[in-house]
C-alpha cells in the first residue's frame, strides 16, 4: 500500500466524519456550525478523494452526492443531466498531467493543436435554470448532484437572470447552469446594514450568497444582492455551438452575465500563464474565487473523454495554494476505524487557517510521525492541503530543552485491547498502516462497519447516521446489519419514539427508510459489507460483469474451494486485481462473514444490476485489448466498449468475444489463435460498433 494511498485514507476518514456533523447541522437544522465555504471545500476534497481511490467511498461517505441532500423546505427537482464536480489540480504539474491525461484518452500527438479554456472559479452557490421555449420554468441548486432544492421564486429576483431569453439560436429545452455569488462591495454593505441592526455579521460572501438563495420568503433574497456567472450547462434540447468558448457568448448574447476574464489556451504552460496572471489580479477582482477551471474547448472531443466517477476528463480545476499557520500539539489521539486502522490524529491549539479554525490534524501513520518527528508541546506548521485537510508539514522547535520522548502507537487497539499490527504482504513488503487484529469483535470496528453499511453509497439509509448507529450498537440493538431491518418489528419492545430525541413521527420515517431499502441493488449490496479492497469501483466493475448476486456468490464460493478458473474470470474484470480478488475470497471463507450475509439475505432482496444495451453489437460480449493501438488510445477503446454493453478484459481466455489488436501485439494475439477466438483490427472494431 502506498503512502499516498494511507495518507487519502486518513484524510478520507476525518472528512467523512466532520461532514456527517456539519449536515445535519446546516442542512437539517438550518444552524451551520461552520461557513459554507469550509463545507463545500470539505465535499469538494472527499470526492476528489474518492475519484482517485473509489474504494476510500466510507464512514457515512456522502460521495455519492456532490453536495448534500435536499433540506426539505424547498420542493424538489430531478436535473435531466447530473450537476457533476471537478478534479482538482494543486500545482503546475498537476496542470500539465492534466494536459498530457487527455492527449493520452485521446491518442492525441504533441503536436496537433489541442485548446483548452481557463476561466476563474467562483466562490459562490451552484444553481440550474430551465427554459422552454425561451421562457424561464424552474431553477434548482446543485443539491446532491441529481436532486436539487426549487428555488425558482427566488431565482427569479436576480436581476442576472433574464425570465425570457433574448438574441438569437436558442433551442427549445435550455439549462443555463452557473454561479451565484454576491461582490465584495455589495458584501461589505449588508455587513454594515447588520451591525446597525445590532445582527450578527455574516461570515464571508459565499456564506451570505448561499442563505440569500435559500430564503424562504423570496421577498426576502429579493433584496440581497445576489449576481450570476453563466459558465455550463445541463440538457440542451440541440446544440448551441462547437466549443466551451463558443457556448458561453451565446449565454453573454441571451442576456446573461459571463466572465470577461475567460480564455482560449492553447497550452499547458498558456493555462498556468493564465492562472498567474488571475492568481496575482485576485484581490482586486471584487469577488471570491478559489482556483482556476481549465476545459477542452472542443465539444465533441469532451463527448468522447467523457466521465470518470462524478467528474469529466475533460476539465479541472487548478486551486489557489494552501494556507499555512503556527500552532502547538496539545495532544494525540490514535482513532480506530472500520478495517482496524490506527490513525494517529493530533490535537491542535485552535487556530485560523485562511478564514476556518484549525483544532485537528491528520498525522497518517506512525512512519509519518517518525519522519516529522512530531512530539507533544511542539511548534508546529500546519497547512489546509488543498485548502481543505489540516494537516501538519514540519515541527519549528525540533531543539528545545525539556522535549518528551517520542511519541509511538500503541502495539494493541485502544478501543478493545487486541494486538495492533503492521501485515506484511506475499511479497514481503511491510504495511505502512497498523491495524487490531480483532475485526467486528472489536466495537469500533463493529461501528465503524455499520456506519458504512448505511453511508450515502451503500444502503443510503434516511435518518440512520453515525449518532444512531453509535446508540443503537450501545444498546445491543443492531450489531450486525440485518439486525437494522428488525428494528420496527423489536419496536414493541424498544420503544424508540420514546427515546430522547425521538417521537412517533421520527420513529415512523426511519422504520420507512430501512423498509424502502429491503430491496437493494447489487453495487450497494456488496459494497454495504466494507470489505478491505472492494470500494465502490470495484463493486460497480463486479455487478456489471455478473449481473446477479446469486450468480456471483456462486463463483466466488468456487474460488474459496481453490477453483481456479472462477479466480481468472473474477482477475479478468478490467480493473479489479488480485487485492481485491483475495480480499473477497477471505470475506467469503470466513463463516462468520457468511452468516452475516445469510441472515442479511433473509431480510433484503438483491436486485441484479442492469442488464448491458442490447442495441449494441457488441453488448454482453468480453473484449481484450492489445499490442500499440494508433486509431484510439486505450483508455478511450476501453471507456466506449464499456459504454456500449461490453465487458472488457485484461486477458485472453475461452470466454473472450473479441481480441482487438494493434501493431506489436504478442503472447494474446497468439493465445487468442490457439482459442480461436476472433481477433479484429482497429478499423475492423470501429466498424463494428458503429
Amino acid at each position: 500500500m502506498s503512502n499516498e494511498f494511507t495518507q487519502a485514507k486518513r484524510e478520507h476518514h476525518a472528512l467523512a466524519v466532520e461532514m456527517r456533523i456539519h449536515d445535519d447541522a446546516y442542512y437539517g437544522q438550518d444552524a451551520p456550525k461552520v461557513s459554507d465555504a469550509k463545507y463545500d471545500a470539505l465535499r469538494q476534497r472527499l470526492l476528489d478523494i474518492e475519484a482517485k481511490f473509489p474504494e476510500l467511498a466510507t464512514k457515512d461517505s456522502p460521495s455519492q452526492n456532490v453536495g448534500a441532500k435536499p433540506s426539505g423546505k424547498f420542493g424538489k427537482i430531478t436535473h435531466t443531466v447530473p450537476m457533476l464536480s471537478l478534479d482538482n489540480a494543486f500545482d503546475e504539474g498537476d496542470v500539465r498531467d492534466f494536459a498530457a491525461r487527455v492527449r493520452r484518452f485521446l491518442n492525441m500527438a504533441e503536436d496537433i493543436p489541442l485548446a483548452f479554456t481557463a476561466e476563474p472559479k467562483i466562490d459562490g452557490l451552484s444553481a440550474s435554470i430551465r427554459y422552454e421555449n425561451g421562457v424561464l420554468v424552474n431553477a434548482a441548486t446543485r443539491g446532491d448532484g441529481r436532486i436539487g432544492e426549487d428555488i425558482t421564486a427566488n431565482i427569479r429576483t436576480l436581476k442576472d437572470i433574464p425570465d425570457t431569453l433574448t438574441g438569437a439560436g436558442w433551442p427549445d429545452v435550455v439549462e443555463v447552469r452557473g454561479e451565484v455569488y454576491i461582490d465584495h462591495e455589495d458584501f461589505a454593505a449588508m455587513n454594515a446594514a447588520q451591525e446597525h441592526a445590532g445582527k450578527e455579521p455574516y461570515k464571508n460572501p459565499r456564506n451570505a450568497a448561499a442563505g440569500s438563495l435559500r430564503q424562504i420568503d423570496p421577498r426576502v433574497t429579493a433584496n440581497r444582492p445576489l449576481k450570476f456567472y453563466a459558465y455550463a450547462w445541463g440538457e440542451m434540447s440541440a446544440p448551441i455551438a462547437d466549443t466551451q468558448m463558443g457556448a458561453v457568448e451565446k449565454f453573454g448574447q441571451w442576456e446573461f452575465s459571463v466572465n470577461d476574464l475567460m480564455r482560449v489556451c492553447l497550452s499547458a504552460e498558456d493555462m498556468i500563464a493564465h492562472y498567474k496572471q488571475i492568481e496575482a489580479d485576485r484581490s482586486a477582482l471584487g469577488y471570491d474565487i478559489d482556483g482556476v477551471v481549465y476545459k477542452v474547448n472542443d465539444l465533441a472531443l469532451q463527448g468522447r473523454l467523457g466521465f470518470v466517477s462524478r467528474a469529466p476528463r475533460w476539465a479541472v480545476a487548478h486551486k489557489f495554494p494552501a494556507e499555512k499557520a503556527t500552532t502547538i500539539i496539545e495532544a494525540i489521539d490514535v482513532q480506530v476505524g472500520r478495517t482496524g486502522a490506527l490513525t494517529p490524529v493530533a490535537r491542535l491549539k485552535p487556530v485560523t487557517v485562511g478564514g476556518v479554525v484549525v483544532s485537528n490534524a491528520t498525522l497518517h501513520n506512525e512512519d509519518e510521525i517518525k519522519r516529522l518527528d512530531v512530539r507533544l508541546g511542539d511548534t508546529v506548521e500546519i497547512q489546509r492541503a488543498g485548502d481543505v485537510i489540516p494537516q501538519v508539514l514540519r515541527v519549528l522547535d525540533a531543539d528545545r530543552t525539556g522535549r518528551p520522548d517520542p511519541f509511538t502507537l500503541p502495539k494493541s487497539c485502544p478501543v478493545c485491547g487486541a494486538d495492533a499490527v503492521r501485515e506484511v504482504d506475499e511479497k514481503g513488503n511491510r504495511d505502512v498502516v497498523r491495524r487490531c487484529t480483532n475485526g467486528l469483535q472489536c466495537p469500533a470496528q463493529a461501528i465503524e462497519s455499520l456506519k458504512h453499511f448505511v453511508s450515502r453509497r451503500a444502503y443510503d439509509i434516511d435518518g440512520m447516521g453515525a449518532k444512531q448507529i453509535e446508540a443503537f450498537y450501545h444498546k445491543k440493538l443492531v450489531l450486525e446489519p440485518a439486525h437494522i431491518f428488525t428494528l420496527e418489528a423489536r419496536n414493541g419492545e424498544i420503544k424508540l419514539e420514546t427515546w430522547e430525541g425521538w417521537g412517533e413521527q421520527s420513529a415512523a420515517n426511519l422504520f420507512a427508510a430501512i423498509n424502502a431499502r429491503r430491496e437493494i441493488e447489487f453495487v450497494r449490496f456488496l459494497y454495504g459489507f466494507g470489505i478491505r479492497h472492494v470500494g465502490h469501483g470495484n463493486s460497480n466493475l463486479i455487478a456489471k460483469h455478473y449481473l446477479s448476486f446469486g450468480k456471483f456468490l456462486k463463483v466466488v464460493q468456487k474460488m474459496t474451494r481453490g477453483d481456479d478458473d472462477s479466480l481468472a474470470e473474477l482477475l479478468s474484470i478490467d480493473g479489479v486485481g488480485e487485492a481485491c480478488a483475495n480480499a473477497l475470497v477471505g470475506f467469503f471463507k470466513s463463516p462468520q462473514n457468511m452468516q452475516v450475509v445469510g441472515e442479511l439475505l433473509t431480510q433484503v432482496t438483491v436486485m441484479d444490476a442492469e442488464a448491458p444495451n442490447t442495441d449494441s453489437p457488441v453488448a454482453g460480449k468480453t473484449v481484450v485489448f492489445t499490442g500499440k493501438l494508433e486509431l484510439f488510445s486505450r483508455d478511450e477503446a476501453k471507456a466506449k466498449a464499456q459504454s456500449l454493453g461490453a465487458k472488457v478484459s485484461g486477458s485472453v481466455s475461452k470466454k473472450t468475444d473479441y481480441l482487438v489488436a494493434g501493431p506489436g501485439a504478442g503472447s494474446k494475439l497468439k493465445k487468442a489463435g490457439d482459442l480461436g477466438v476472433k481477433v479484429l483490427s482497429e478499423a475492423e472494431w470501429l466498424a463494428l460498433i458503429e
